[in-house]
């Protein structure tokens, strides 16, 4: 819930604070400050960021921006993709160009919650939600899967492509209906045959499974895998093959407090193992993000399980937000050290509750995780270390109460031997930061 003793952003308060701001959470890099002006007010919502190698050398990105998340009458939705990129390992960044999406509201329909494919050849794929003026659960989660590329390295873009997607049991029956699917990390290569593998959050149509109980947060999510078979022969993305795996009554599940009949599982976040297995990491109401793997590159996998510090200790303690887990040695490594990120805590921040997500979603710990082959739980994990946060300043769109939380819809690269992780600061700033490897 939102704070009525906060007060409205103005331009004037905006701009004298951006200075301050954007250094308070101490980045290694700024990819993005939004332009403040009375006109331009479209870049103020900036998420799910997603930094990724370039076919050619470079880094790129690609994002969702908006002027605000949350849209209202007085905010009409205008989300769209974004595309920028760096030559110089991060220092600098281009300027952002919209790849799909409306530019202001009344354009069109919005497009959400891209992520990247890179073929062998170098073509880039670009795959997001589009609306369509229709929603089931939640506005923002309701789309079709469309995919747009590239050939010359981002210069230039293909026209939109619907994306066939395979319908489930929790989708609206009305086949008209899109599916209210969400992938928010890059995928990763499998070792079976390097083909691309992601996981996802399917929230369960309200046609199907409605919560009981008056809580955004109990609404039925599980977690379910895509595998994305032919990339590599680069197809259009209409052509692109898209298998699902443990779906429908295989997704993953954690039940929500007091309703075992709903779940809560959402957001899963994939790391290769030493030993060929993969491991996912999942947020959930629970109070902690719960974990499972697989051993047949993501055909099938454990039930679910609370994230301990090691084999009989600790739950990690965090609520229902964002919880990645990087592996230091890269996407590709399985080197056995890893990094998550979370905020310590179960919901019960302050003199906030694990509802409200727009004020308990900081500060942000790190926790580093060390492969443990003969164990239980395969990582084991370090005391958390405070990583991030700020002073409590809202900033966002003028005319709006701005956002203070620091909901991690972050991204990983290692390049040249160097983690770094790309965040969001406040759905606002986009910046950078390095982690420091153990020696």
């Amino acid at each position: 819930m939102q704070s009525a003793a906060q007060p409205v952003i103005t331009v004037e308060s905006l701009r004298a604070g951006i200075p301050a701001q954007l250094r308070i959470t101490r980045p290694d890099y700024v990819v993005f400050v939004p332009q403040v002006d009375d006109q331009q007010v479209c870049d103020t919502g900036n998420e799910h960021f997603l930094a990724f190698d370039g076919p050619d050398g470079s880094l790129m990105a690609v994002w969702t921006q908006s002027s605000v998340e949350n849209y209202s009458a007085d905010n009409p939705p205008d989300q769209h993709i974004t595309f920028a990129q760096s030559r110089d390992e991060g220092v600098t960044w281009t300027a952002p160009r919209i790849i799909a999406g409306p530019r202001k509201p009344g354009e069109g329909h919005m497009a959400s919650w891209a992520f990247p494919l890179v073929s062998r050849s170098g073509r880039i794929y670009v795959l997001y939600s589009q609306h369509i003026g229709r929603h089931d659960t939640f506005f923002h989660h309701t789309g079709w899967l469309h995919g747009i590329c590239s050939d010359d390295h981002g210069r230039t873009w293909s026209k939109p492509q619907l994306v066939p997607l395979e319908r489930s049991i929790n989708d609206n029956p009305d086949a008209s209906m899109p599916p209210n699917i969400l992938c928010w990390q890059k995928p990763v290569r499998l070792g079976r045959d390097g083909s691309y593998f992601a996981g996802v959050t399917r929230w369960t149509s309200f046609a199907v499974r409605k919560s009981p109980i008056n809580d955004w947060r109990s609404a039925d999510a599980r977690v379910e895998f895509l595998h994305f078979v032919n990339v590599d022969a680069d197809p259009e993305p209409s052509a692109l093959v898209i298998r699902t795996c443990a779906a429908n009554q295989q997704s993953l599940a954690v039940p929500f407090p007091g309703h075992p009949e709903l779940s809560a599982c959402q957001e899963p976040s994939l790391v290769k193992l030493p030993d060929g297995r993969l491991y996912c990491q999942m947020r959930t109401a629970a109070g902690s993000p719960f974990w499972s793997v697989s051993a047949d590159d993501g055909e099938t996998w454990t039930t679910p399980r609370r994230l301990l510090r090691r084999d009989q200790g600790e739950p990690l303690l965090h609520p229902l937000s964002p919880c990645p887990i990087y592996d230091l040695g890269g996407e590709t490594a399985g080197s056995g050290q890893y990094a998550t990120f979370i905020h310590n805590h179960d919901g019960h921040y302050r003199q906030y509750g694990p509802a409200d997500c727009s004020f308990n979603r900081r500060p942000v710990h790190l926790v580093r995780g060390y492969f443990k082959p003969q164990a239980d739980q395969p990582i084991w994990f370090d005391e958390p270390t405070l990583f991030l946060d700020h002073s409590g300043t809202a900033v966002g769109k003028p005319g709006t109460i701005g956002r203070v939380d620091l909901s991690f819809y972050s991204s990983f690269t290692v390049r040249g031997g160097t983690p770094v992780l790309w965040y969001p600061d406040r759905k606002f700033f986009l910046l950078g930061r390095r982690i420091p490897l153990l020696r």
